[in-house]
């Protein structure tokens, strides 16, 4: 699926300004209610756009500490399996397979250095997990963002 000028500009608002409603997003954007609300509609329904949730700071609610794990797991322990365990300790925010000597990525949070170790022996008695390697975040250079790749993926799209 591909996303033009106009589909950047919806995005770029209601990422701005999530509590915008359609009428008023077709106002500024200088565009039809009926069009704003087919075009979030697609989006929605394609998978670009994934929910409409508050964005949350992990900070806020608690958790200052952020590491990143690398993990190890035993052959033929599987992914998913230990994924899944995974899924069921709250400080894991994301986890991904990866290439390289390691086999998963985690990000996790924590609410001080000693509740780190906390997680991460949480982390390490998960069955299949033969080893891991942490290393915690000084400071947040760039947070996630996705906006600038929907601009270069719209002028990407224009020129082919």
């Amino acid at each position: 699926m591909s996303v033009d000028a106009l589909d950047a500009r919806i995005l770029g608002l209601f990422a701005a300004e999530p509590r915008v409603g359609v009428l008023e997003a077709s106002r500024r954007l200088g565009v039809a209610r009926g069009t704003v609300q087919a075009r979030l509609d697609r989006l929605q329904r394609d998978g670009v756009v994934r929910g409409w949730g508050p964005d949350i700071d992990t900070t806020a609610i608690g958790y200052p500490v952020t590491a990143f794990a690398t993990l190890q797991i035993e052959q033929g322990s599987g992914h998913t399996t230990v994924a899944a365990a995974l899924a069921r300790i709250p400080e894991v925010l994301e986890v991904h397979t990866i290439t390289g000597a390691e086999d998963l990525w985690c990000r996790i949070v924590a609410r001080s250095n000693a509740d780190l170790q906390r997680v991460i022996d949480q982390v390490v008695i998960v069955q299949g997990i033969q080893r891991a390697s942490t290393v915690i975040a000084l400071a947040e250079q760039i947070p996630h963002r996705v906006l600038p790749l929907v601009e270069a993926a719209t002028r990407t799209s224009s020129t082919h």
